[in-house]
């Protein structure tokens, strides 16, 4: 008797459930206003981090102008572009303005000493033959270029030496000419624009033949 009535009795417990489960409303959470204050909207971070790159983009620092009581000067000559790096290293951090430049400069390399153009190759030749016979060894025909068919008799780097040479020569009895030998090479310059009162001797800690001249600011 008693296991008939727990079956009927679950039985009508399992019917109720049903009937409520049915009729109960549907359930929604509770949605806020894009408006509605104190609710703070989701963001991604990857698109936050977009934002603020182009910001940064389009706020790119600008060139600090000088202040009314700068000096403006130009520092150099700097050989090479290692010395140039290591003096816009030292003077960046304290100076206003600072920028640099590459110009073109002859430079003496010392001297030639040799024998003008001769008529052709063969007489260039024959010229070096009576050169050796006379005990000359040193010397060197040109075969190319714009000195074709002279004939070198010595590079020298002093003078004194190069004058020597030239003058044994015309000793026995042949032309001989003495002339600069120079080159082409490249200057740079440091710009810097800072306080009136700035040593940049000191900063850069000395460099030979480096010297500075005032420019004006608005052109430097």
């Amino acid at each position: 008797m008693l296991p008939r009535i727990l079956v009927i009795l679950l039985l009508a417990m399992n019917i109720g459930v049903a009937v409520w489960w049915s009729l109960r409303p549907d359930y929604e959470p509770r949605r806020h206003a894009a408006t509605e204050p104190a609710v703070p909207s989701l963001e991604l971070l990857s698109e936050l981090d977009i934002v603020a790159s182009e910001a940064e983009l389009a706020e790119a620092p600008q060139p600090i102008a000088p202040t009314v009581d700068a000096v403006c000067q130009r520092l150099g000559p700097f050989l090479t572009q290692a010395d140039l790096r290591r003096a816009v290293g030292a003077l960046t951090p304290a100076v206003q303005r600072i920028q640099f430049r590459e110009t073109r400069a002859l430079a003496r390399r010392g001297y030639w000493v040799y024998m003008p153009p001769q008529a052709n190759r063969e007489a260039a030749l024959a010229t070096a033959r009576e050169l050796a016979s006379r005990g000359l060894r040193d010397y060197y025909v040109v075969t190319a270029g714009d000195r074709q068919n002279t004939i070198s008799l010595g590079l020298f780097r002093e003078l004194a030496n190069a004058r020597q040479r030239q003058s044994d020569v015309q000793g026995m009895g042949f032309s001989a000419e003495l002339g600069e030998r120079t080159e082409d090479i490249p200057q740079y310059w440091v710009d810097i624009a800072a306080d009136i009162d700035f040593d940049w001797r000191a900063r850069l800690g000395g460099y030979a033949g480096v010297s500075s001249r005032g420019i004006d600011c608005e052109a430097g």
